[in-house]
């Protein structure tokens, strides 16, 4: 139907530059925080010292062709297909990563403005999650790359959505003046209990009652995005399945019983 305006895109992503979370960090927590190395044929991450498997190919080239996955969002996917089998790979476009193409690519699409989310930040807190100092660290290094590179409200229509943790309260506290005063206009947290010293807490914890007072005083929302939330660790593990998310690795069955789409594939195909 015809619109007098022009739509905004709630749910975009980037693909993170190979130097996103080290370029503005702190030397003294390399080894403690995010690294990418190569061993000549391919690039890993490293949180934390350990192979993290949330992201396959850090270098996002080759990457997913878009609108591949139209089948699987419709409940048409043919019996016996693998839907995996159904996400064809093309070289990276250059408005993955850099904001001036995108913002040409947004106008031929008749976009007036897109939250941009982060990709591979989406599965850094739960690698960090035993090291509070490194995870405040680490997303406070990434939120100055996202700034840079892409900005938190670029010509007022590609709005990057920096990650905050509340792993430290007194230090999230901190990095959200931080963000407000750098102009960030919308606050991504992890959809997960907060670890803690003393176990889980909740995001509702009278902890982080000054960082939900400070969002509200300045009137910036805040939005949750699919990531990993360590729903394997606390609910997979305890059926026998796997402790980490690895999306794009072969599927558990297990894990699309327990915590991932299956249910909601079976669903859609009724």
């Amino acid at each position: 139907m015809p619109l007098d305006f022009r739509p905004i895109d709630a749910d975009n992503h980037y693909y993170e530059s190979l130097d996103a979370f080290t370029r503005h960090l702190d030397p003294k927590m390399r080894r403690r925080g995010v690294q990418v190395l190569g061993d000549g044929k391919r690039r890993y991450v490293v949180i934390a010292d350990k192979i993290n498997r949330f992201i396959a190919n850090p270098t996002f080239d080759p990457v997913v062709v878009p609108g591949c996955n139209d089948l699987l969002f419709r409940g048409k996917v043919p019996a016996g297909v693998d839907r995996r089998s159904l996400q064809k790979l093309e070289p990276i476009r250059p408005e993955y990563q850099d904001r001036e193409a995108r913002l040409r690519v947004m106008d031929e699409q008749g976009l007036a403005a897109a939250l941009l989310f982060p990709t591979l930040g989406c599965g850094v807190e739960e690698g960090l999650r035993d090291d509070p100092g490194a995870t405040m660290a680490c997303l406070s290094a990434f939120n100055r790359w996202l700034e840079e590179d892409w900005g938190f409200s670029y010509q007022n229509r590609i709005f990057g959505v920096p990650m905050l943790s509340l792993a430290d309260p007194q230090a999230a506290v901190a990095e959200l003046e931080s963000l407000l005063g750098r102009g960030a206009r919308i606050i991504h947290i992890r959809p997960a209990p907060v670890p803690s010293a003393w176990g889980p807490r909740s995001l509702g914890h009278r902890d982080h009652d000054p960082v939900w007072a400070r969002l509200a005083e300045a009137g910036v929302p805040v939005a949750f995005h699919l990531g990993d939330s360590g729903y394997h660790r606390y609910i997979a593990t305890a059926w026998g399945g796997r402790a980490t998310f690895e999306p794009f690795y072969a599927s558990d069955p297990l894990d699309s019983i327990v915590v991932e789409i299956g249910p909601f594939t079976t669903r859609w195909r009724r």
